[in-house]
């Protein structure tokens, strides 16, 4: 779980299969004047501004299994896609420049298919 300090708000943001932090370690905390929460609190994401960001995470951590699998470069898939290797990485990061559209359409340029994009986004 990796956790972040700032100006007595602590953000959790915990990876796949890690727990939030327990509960006497929250009392520990809040007892010393930190908020605690998760990072959705913290930013008053709605439920739909949460999966949307989620949804796109997904696709992006799927470019870049597949480019990895395809045993391709970033500069190689620049290239077949038509654009640049700093584009492919931050595509691969989840960029707020990088819209699903662009995920969605470089994916299927790499012989994904519909149904195996549908697969990786639930």
């Amino acid at each position: 779980m990796s956790a972040k300090k700032e100006s007595n708000v602590m953000m959790q943001t915990p990876g796949k299969g890690e727990k939030i932090m327990d509960n006497k370690k929250k009392k520990i905390l809040e007892a010393k004047g930190y908020m605690v929460g998760s990072v959705d609190e913290f930013l008053g994401l709605s439920k739909e501004e949460l999966e949307y960001i989620e949804l796109k995470l997904e696709l992006s951590q799927a470019l870049a299994k597949h480019r990895k699998q395809s045993k391709l470069t970033q500069v190689q898939l620049a290239k077949k896609l038509k654009s640049s290797q700093s584009r492919i990485a931050k595509m691969e990061k989840g960029d707020p420049s990088v819209s699903i559209d662009l995920l969605v359409k470089s994916l299927l340029a790499m012989g994904e298919t519909k149904k195996s994009i549908a697969k990786m986004i639930t």
